[in-house]
């Protein structure tokens, strides 16, 4: 089958290096026309302008190392060469706080660096890849069309470029992300625009780099992703003795975004008690990053059963996004990928509209449930935020979302929730699968009246550090 991926982010690459190995023939298009430099040099040579995150922090969770080193050892093995952190969140927690080493520990072993060092890295590897072609510099105009297969349903063979060239194919794969232009080029050949569920995720992003002198990385003594009142806290490790410092708040509070001049972002991550420490070392970046107007975006590209148009799907955040935080869209992303392989390993290849929706379903099952859950964690931590802003408790009627902050606020005092809650993180067992153990919901409810007092700074101390 011939196959062209538009968009040579992670996820496209991925997805083109699975279907090469099947024996595909692959054609990646990437909008951005700079080649991937040695990985060492990319975060200060590497421009991604299709890429608004690229300078923010990223962290792979062990899901992604998981399927990444069963369906693509290549990757992982180059990744390690290139010096990305093998990291274990469950490993750097005090023995007598997770209840001593357990033998499936290891299943939180993360592969993880900045996003320019492990992007450079899987470029090259995909370059490696045989029956892969990658032409960067390239951009969509449209998409190209023949005989349909189903009256009123418009089929895809093709891409047409801004250079008036064709590339015909079997399938065309969407992999441009977060701002995908699919539904216009979709609505341009006549098809019904596929129906999206959005809404602004209402957070905002601050962020610096960072590397000690000795290589080196911190002491973790509180978790990843730290929340206090009317802010968070990403403290995350990197590549060849990097890491990422990150703050996150509402996009309705006007105060903090004072937080993009680097010493009042200092100053208020020095107010953290579980994370001041990470500034310990040398910014690599000479001002903080931001980034903002990030959308909580799904998109139903066969609503009522019936396939917008065939030949074209759309994968990852070409899809569906979500708020960045929580660092899964890239396990998610290769999760979907996989799926895809496997569904064309399976569906015969004349059956264009079966195989749409044959892969809404498969994506339904397999990655919707992720996305449905971390917008509703968006809902109640940006209600929690609110309140902190207003001087008020936040109380929820939500049972589930009980379970989950009892997740967080005990996982460091007993080894079964820890794990729990490091494998809804991980993106190792959804929410749903974790408390389906009635056990362990019983022991989180126990534990309801053991809440502590949260450490940290209060709103009155965060505004003080934002004046100056």
């Amino acid at each position: 089958m011939k196959v062209t991926i538009v968009g040579g982010g992670m996820i496209g690459l991925c997805t083109a290096m699975l279907l090469a190995d099947d024996g595909h023939e692959v054609v990646v298009v990437e909008r951005d026309g700079a080649p991937p430099p040695d990985p060492i040099d990319a975060w200060y040579s590497w421009e991604r302008k299709g890429v608004n995150q690229f300078r923010l922090a990223h962290f792979f969770l062990s899901r992604f190392r998981t399927v990444a080193e069963i369906e693509l050892p290549q990757l992982t093995a180059a990744l390690a060469t290139a010096g990305a952190c093998r990291f274990n969140v469950a490993h750097n927690i005090p023995d007598e706080m997770k209840g001593g080493v357990r033998p499936d520990d290891d299943r939180f072993d993360a592969l993880t660096g900045r996003r320019a060092t492990v992007e450079a890295v899987t470029s090259h590897t995909c370059e490696e890849t045989p029956n892969v072609v990658i032409r960067r510099g390239v951009a969509v105009r449209s998409l190209l069309t023949g005989p349909p297969g189903r009256t009123g349903v418009p089929h895809v063979t093709g891409v047409e470029l801004e250079s008036g060239e064709g590339i015909s194919s079997d399938l065309v794969i969407d992999a441009t992300g977060r701002r995908s232009p699919l539904p216009r080029w979709l609505e341009d050949i006549g098809a019904t625009r596929p129906e999206d569920d959005l809404d602004d995720c209402g957070f905002i992003y601050f962020g610096r780099h960072f590397r000690s002198a000795s290589g080196t990385l911190p002491a973790m003594i509180g978790p990843l992703r730290q929340d206090y009142g009317c802010l968070s806290c990403l403290t995350l490790p990197a590549d060849n003795g990097t890491w990422s410092v990150t703050l996150i708040a509402s996009s309705r509070d006007a105060a903090m975004r004072g937080v993009r001049d680097p010493q009042r972002f200092e100053s208020v991550v020095k107010l953290l008690p579980l994370a001041a420490h990470w500034l310990d070392g040398e910014p690599i970046d000479e001002t903080v990053a931001f980034m903002g107007k990030i959308e909580d975006r799904i998109r139903d590209f066969a609503p009522g059963g019936e396939p917008v148009a065939t030949g074209i799907l759309a994968v990852a955040d070409s899809w569906a996004c979500t708020n960045p935080s929580l660092g899964r869209g890239a396990s998610l992303g290769l999760v979907h990928a996989v799926a895809l392989r496997d569904l064309l390993r399976e569906t015969v290849a004349d059956d264009p509209a079966g195989f749409a929706t044959d892969w809404a379903e498969v994506t339904s099952a397999e990655a919707e449930p992720w996305f449905r859950a971390t917008v509703d964690y968006d809902r109640h931590r940006l209600a929690e935020i609110q309140a902190d802003i207003e001087g008020l408790p936040y109380a929820s009627q939500d049972e589930d979302w009980s379970l989950v902050k009892g997740l967080e606020i005990h996982s460091m005092v007993d080894g079964d929730i820890l794990r729990a809650n490091l494998d809804v993180a991980m993106v190792l067992r959804s929410p749903a699968e974790v408390f389906s153990d009635e056990k362990l919901v019983d022991l989180l409810k126990e534990r309801r009246s053991d809440a502590a007092a949260p450490m940290g700074p209060d709103r009155s101390q965060v505004l003080a550090a934002l004046a100056g």
